[in-house]
């Protein structure tokens, strides 16, 4: 099997490459069959976003902090891993966003866009879904669409639910909300679309990201999931994806 190794720059991963590479020989990206990653899930999502247009699927290694999208990290048997890997199918968010000048911006999202409020006063926010107001404002700190695979990230510290791998639903998570006091998000059908307006920009501005791409100063946010941006991530069996979200319902704090 043909590997393409890439790593974070920490000292770690680099010293964990050179190893594998030793062993297992390297190849160009776009002729690998499987992509392997070497470092935290920050290194894995930038990996998802740098290879998302290739057909190898990616297995990562924990080399770094938080390694939740990641397989431990062990040179042995790696063919052997790699063939009896459970695959999880990520499909990004795509997120439209038109600044106060009036430009568009585009960026795809493996784990949440969230938009933030970027001045000491909170946003106010209108919430659309499928062309339907339902808020007509909401005061918080921001706002957070998850996909299943980031919600055990950004969205569960925002007291956002934990999702099921394939329950074809998105979380809509508020940050910080303000009013309406009792209003704690929603679970939508993974078709939604999602569109956020900034009702004052001028005074209150807001910014917007979709997993490390940011947006200042915006107008209106449009969010949908992709539906044929998939990527393949690789799971040793013990440790598969489905598995380690629900764990994740019932580990402690």
């Amino acid at each position: 099997m043909a590997y393409a190794f890439v790593a974070s720059e920490t000292s770690v991963a680099q010293q964990a490459r050179r190893k594998l590479v030793d062993r297992y020989g390297d190849t160009p990206p776009e002729q690998a069959e499987a992509i392997v990653a070497l470092g935290g899930d920050g290194f894995m999502l930038r990996t998802l976003h740098a290879y998302r247009a290739l057909p190898a699927a990616v297995y990562g290694m924990k080399l770094g902090r938080v390694g939740f999208l990641m397989n431990k990290h062990r040179i042995d048997d790696l063919e052997g891993r790699i063939g009896r890997a459970h695959a999880a199918v990520l499909y990004p968010l795509e997120m439209q966003v038109t600044d106060i000048n009036g430009e568009v911006h585009q960026a795809l999202a493996f784990n949440e866009v969230s938009l933030l409020r970027q001045s000491n006063q909170a946003a106010h926010l209108e919430v659309q879904l499928n062309e339907a107001v339902k808020l007509d404002t909401l005061v918080c700190d921001g706002i957070l669409v998850s996909t299943p695979a980031g919600s055990t990230a950004y969205n569960l510290s925002a007291h956002g639910p934990i999702l099921p791998l394939d329950a074809n639903v998105l979380a809509l998570t508020p940050i910080s909300p303000f009013r309406p006091r009792r209003w704690r998000g929603a679970i939508l059908p993974h078709r939604t679309q999602v569109t956020l307006r900034v009702l004052d920009p001028g005074k209150r501005p807001v910014s917007a990201t979709a997993d490390f791409h940011e947006v200042r100063d915006v107008r209106e946010v449009l969010v949908k999931q992709s539906e044929g941006l998939g990527v393949r991530l690789l799971f040793d069996p013990e440790h598969n994806l489905e598995q380690r979200i629900l764990d994740e319902q019932f580990a402690p704090d």
